[in-house]
């Protein structure tokens, strides 16, 4: 599992949501919400901004470029 598949997957959790619920809230299957957590899809930079405005969290933190989770605007 790559790190941006690890980060994802730990916020998830820290919030209590199952893997359906976020294949919702990004209009993906199941399967590939699966994917993404396990680092076997390339996910789009529109998927990144609303993982990233949902957790709260900087794009640069999932992508593992940093280990500071904050957003700077």
């Amino acid at each position: 599992m790559d790190t941006f598949g690890k980060r994802l997957k730990q916020l998830r959790s820290e919030k209590g949501i199952k893997q359906i619920d976020m294949a919702k809230l990004l209009d993906v299957t199941d399967r590939h919400y699966q994917r993404m957590e396990y680092g076997k899809v390339n996910v789009s930079a529109l998927t990144l901004i609303t993982l990233s405005n949902y957790f709260n969290v900087s794009t640069d933190y999932l992508l593992g470029l940093t280990d500071n989770p904050e957003r700077v605007l």
